[in-house]
């Protein structure tokens, strides 16, 4: 799957967290939220707006991050419920490791 499959294919499943997500089809849905979150952040600290504009950005791709890594954790024979780890540092690491295995 290419990039912009990966996108369009977490984008149109906005809001379902059943199924499952290929390894490369979350991790390319997470590298465009990064890189556009960054995006909209420089631009708003060049508009003097501070990280405004990307906290924004990062608020619109909240629900479909969570829902492609709840399809994730589906793919690796997990509850999508793990990713209350979030909320602790040492779960976003084990969340990490679980989101990259096979």
């Amino acid at each position: 799957m290419n990039f912009s499959a990966s996108v369009s294919a977490c984008l149109s499943q906005y809001a379902t967290f059943r199924g499952r997500a290929s390894r490369s089809e979350f991790w390319k849905f997470y590298l465009f939220v990064v890189l556009l979150t960054a995006g909209f952040g420089m631009t708003g600290y060049g508009l003097g707006m501070g990280s405004l504009l990307g906290l924004l950005a990062w608020l619109a791709f909240a629900i479909p991050m969570l829902a492609a890594g709840s399809r994730r954790l589906h793919d690796s024979s997990r509850s999508g419920w793990w990713q209350l780890l979030l909320l602790t540092l040492v779960g976003v690491i084990v969340l990490i490791v679980w989101w990259s295995a096979d």
